[in-house]
């Protein structure tokens, strides 16, 4: 089953791919590699999930915003590539959860995120390398960011 009917299976829908907040690319293409550039819990209506895990949102909450996350990751490389078809591999995964300094289970958050991508990319080629790691505060007041750098098909 190719990603693209993964995703479809899933049956969830894609938010519109986010514009660059900055003075940088939402992804860049280096020798085969997907790069993003970090990425939020932006939703269809255009909001994103704000707050810190451990204050105003809950573990579970987190993982929301992180799986949301990966949507919004995901609309970026299909309107960059045409097709989810087009990524090989999730190679490395970069998670920052916005929290308070006591809160410890920031894989649990990220989770959302990874777990997606499995079941999008399938568990041979949708799990990678990871970090995830609490930060006080992130832009927009978002509750988690998240990078990461994707293997391309050979075309």
């Amino acid at each position: 089953m190719s990603a693209e009917e993964r995703l479809a299976s899933l049956g969830v829908e894609l938010p519109p791919a986010p514009k660059a907040m900055g003075l940088y690319k939402p992804v860049l293409t280096v020798a085969g590699l997907a790069h993003t550039s970090g990425h939020g819990p932006l939703h269809a209506d255009g909001t994103l999930t704000k707050g810190r895990i451990g204050a105003e949102l809950d573990t579970a909450a987190g993982y929301q915003a992180a799986r949301q996350t990966g949507l919004a990751m995901l609309a970026t490389l299909r309107e960059e590539y045409g097709s989810l078809d087009r990524i090989e591999r999730l190679v490395k995964t970069f998670g920052l959860v916005c929290c308070t300094p006591e809160f410890t289970d920031q894989p649990a958050v990220i989770n959302g995120f990874s777990e997606l991508m499995r079941d999008v990319f399938g568990p041979d080629h949708g799990v990678a390398a990871r970090s995830a790691v609490g930060a006080p505060a992130l832009p927009a007041g978002m509750a988690v960011e998240i990078e990461a750098v994707f293997a391309l098909k050979p075309q």
